[in-house]
């Protein structure tokens, strides 16, 4: 693969929404992530099979110095099983919780899809929704964190 066809694929990616593609071709796998922040360049990577060749064809921006470290606060909801992600009952339907979304303990959080059964993940414990963790629709592994919630105070 050129770089000529490592640009078309990440014009393809910006014209389609995509934040990630991978792609393997004769051997050769090239992996293409968008950048998350404003400004920040896509990441390539160009991996041979079994070779020597392991090359990072383009590289994100110089980060700035991290300031320390916060420690995160809030409890993480954890997928019970490996399956898929939703957010909501229905593609066309609303989300179940939003970030900022108050909840209560029992209230239902999202689905995780595993062999065809839609599994209702509930919320654990009250408190405030802060960060959504998994793309809908994505996989999830068990264990992985969906989820960080802003337990209520007592």
């Amino acid at each position: 693969m050129n770089l000529k066809e490592i640009k078309e694929l990440m014009e393809l990616m910006r014209q389609m929404g995509v934040s990630e593609l991978e792609v393997e071709r004769s051997g050769v796998r090239v992996r293409i992530r968008s950048g998350r922040a404003a400004g920040e360049e896509p990441v390539v990577s160009v991996l041979a099979e079994r070779s020597a060749l392991d090359v990072t064809a383009a590289k994100p921006a110089a980060e700035p110095a991290a300031a320390p470290a916060e420690p995160e606060r809030g409890v993480l909801v954890q997928s019970p099983i490996v399956g898929t992600f939703y957010r909501s009952a229905s593609p066309d339907g609303p989300n179940y919780v939003e970030v900022g979304d108050v909840v209560k303990k029992g209230q239902i959080l999202c689905i995780v899809e595993a062999m065809k059964l839609m599994n209702e993940i509930e919320s654990e414990s009250d408190g405030k929704i802060l960060e959504v963790l998994v793309e809908n629709a994505r996989p999830v592994e068990y264990g992985q964190p969906l989820f960080r919630i802003d337990p209520a105070p007592a």
